[in-house]
């Protein structure tokens, strides 16, 4: 049995720190560099059509997702 003396809780909690990332002050524009970068992501393009596909068989699937890799490849590379 472990006993719970009052000097247990005078210690500083233990914070976790997750990321570094600071969140930007209210008020003030991104930076260029963020600008940039979200203009990237919201150009990217999987090329893979959206909704819930179902396959009878695993390989079907394969096929049906290195077609689409393949296309995307081709695109890009255009």
């Amino acid at each position: 049995m472990i006993l719970m003396t009052e000097s247990t809780f005078d210690q500083q909690p233990i914070a976790r720190v997750v990321g570094r990332r600071k969140p930007q002050p209210v008020g003030r524009p991104p930076s260029p560099e963020a600008r940039s970068a979200w203009s990237a992501m919201a150009e990217y393009r999987t090329r893979a059509p959206k909704g819930v596909f179902v396959y009878r068989r695993h390989d079907e699937m394969v096929r049906d997702r290195e077609r689409w890799l393949a296309e995307a490849m081709a695109a890009k590379a255009r």
